[in-house]
């Protein structure tokens, strides 16, 4: 009788395990998305992943999934054009910055100097 209670505990655990061990499956398989260079390929990577993502039938998952077709063309377009974000990130920050320690200054003059001075090296 005990080990029959153990073994439907354990059904029950792997159950509710099954929709995480699903998501972090996708989550991986979302990441590796980006690394290809061929159209054809990332389109097969994104329908199977839309599919597996449905596959759950998990409101918040089927979501993302939905989100993920509508913006389709631009991560196909990763393939062709591989820019990132990265470094215009920075430039923001950077201008950010001296913008903060320049509070109380109204000359606009000034202030373009200082950012072409960050930026001259």
């Amino acid at each position: 009788m005990r080990r029959k209670n153990h073994r439907q505990q354990l059904k029950e655990l792997l159950a509710l395990n099954e929709v995480i061990n699903t998501v972090m499956i996708l989550k991986e398989k979302l990441k590796h998305i980006w690394t290809y260079r061929s159209r054809t390929w990332a389109a097969k990577a994104i329908d199977q992943w839309c599919a597996l993502a449905r596959s759950l039938n998990h409101p918040s998952v089927t979501s993302f999934a939905k989100m993920l077709e509508r913006y389709r063309d631009g991560i196909l377009n990763h393939c062709d054009y591989p820019i990132h974000t990265g470094k215009i990130e920075g430039v923001n920050n950077k201008i950010k910055v001296i913008k903060r320690k320049a509070y109380g200054f109204h000359d606009l003059r000034y202030f373009t100097l200082k950012i072409y001075q960050a930026f001259s090296n």
